[in-house]
């Protein structure tokens, strides 16, 4: 994630900002250049965006925007499209005649738009139905019913989330029930991604056998995996290879925790350079200099380059979360196996930017 600043004050926003809180002009997210603008109303209805490169181009607030609240991203007014590019990947949103389910739904598009923004500027190619009616990205946030609980998972470019995760204390009672360190609504759905990207870019890539000789052979039966997993627990050994105890279940857990993993790494180091941030883990006084997080000029930042930064990042802002009294912003410790796993999915992403316009072309 990359800083934005409004274009009539020079206020900093944050990426979900509708509305700049210094000046008042409203905002709108243009997906096609990664651009946060604010915007202003024309007679007929449209609006003008202040970034430059902008001018005579008219937009539209994607109806879920303009309507329901939970967006923030523009549309060309001359575009057929009602929804912008995020939302048009939702295919199911949960009955929002009940309470609660609104704010959920929400949350839940807040954290997909941000997977979408990191996905889109690591150039991965993000795929929607439109594009592959068949196995293209398309996303379903659904309610338990009294007859059903809603499963998270994802099938075949399906990601399907149950809303009870976009609930703070459902999501925290979730965490501490199944002994986990960590739980997001956007690391789930990191997590899910990494199941689709497997489809993608792993099993039919030319890393498939890199991949396997890493994380495991991913023909073993997943529903027996699972079952011991659920019987027995994680390998006493998690921490040795892998990012999480969930990852020891089966190579296809493994893999998508692992590229969850990764894109926190890479969307917090980007915000860091953006900020320009210098770091250090020695103390005051030491000789050892810091670490520097210079903004990458695009998606390309060597593996070493990122893991540079982020250990001192992690460090630091462990520190700061623990002096007012939460817990750690990063719960983890990465052994060397997680690493090398780390900086093979590194490679599947370099070799899928690479790709992308043969990908494109095949989709």
């Amino acid at each position: 994630m990359k800083l934005f600043a409004c274009q009539c004050c020079g206020a900093q926003l944050y990426f979900e900002n509708v509305r700049c809180l210094a000046c008042g002009h409203e905002l709108g997210f243009i997906a096609d250049a990664n651009v946060l603008t604010a915007i202003e109303l024309n007679p007929d209805g449209t609006w003008r965006s202040l970034a430059p490169g902008y001018d005579g181009v008219l937009w539209r607030k994607c109806v879920r925007y303009a309507n329901d609240g939970v967006c923030n991203w523009l549309v060309r007014a001359d575009d057929a499209h009602d929804l912008c590019r995020s939302c048009r990947m939702t295919r199911t949103i949960p009955d929002l005649s009940l309470p609660g389910h609104h704010d959920a739904w929400r949350r839940m598009e807040s954290a997909k738009r941000r997977l979408v923004y990191g996905l889109s500027s690591q150039g991965l190619p993000v795929i929607d139905r439109e594009q592959d009616p068949v196995g293209g990205l398309v996303f379903e946030f659904i309610a338990d019913t009294p007859q059903q609980k809603a499963i998270t998972g994802h099938s075949d470019g399906l990601i399907t989330v149950n809303i009870a995760e976009a609930d703070p204390v459902e999501r925290e009672r979730a965490r501490t029930n199944l002994h986990e360190s960590y739980r997001t609504v956007l690391g789930h759905l990191r997590h899910e991604s990494g199941h689709y990207f497997w489809d993608r870019l792993v099993s039919r890539g030319s890393r498939i056998w890199d991949v396997r000789g890493l994380f495991g052979d991913d023909r073993q039966d997943y529903a027996v995996a699972m079952q011991r997993y659920y019987d027995q627990g994680p390998r006493a050994d998690w921490h040795n290879g892998f990012v999480s105890a969930y990852a020891t279940m089966h190579p296809w857990e493994d893999w998508a925790e692992t590229w969850a993993h990764y894109l926190h790494m890479v969307d917090a180091v980007e915000i860091a350079g953006s900020l320009g941030l210098s770091l250090s883990t020695h103390p005051q006084g030491s000789t050892e200099t810091g670490v520097k997080m210079a903004a990458p000029q695009g998606p390309v930042r060597s593996f070493d380059e990122l893991l540079a930064a982020w250990v001192p990042l992690t460090f630091a802002t462990n520190c700061l979360t623990r002096s007012i009294g939460h817990q750690d912003w990063f719960p983890f410790v990465l052994s060397e196996g997680a690493i090398a796993k780390l900086r093979l999915v590194h490679a599947v992403v370099a070799d899928a930017r690479s790709a992308r316009p043969a990908l494109a072309k095949e989709s």
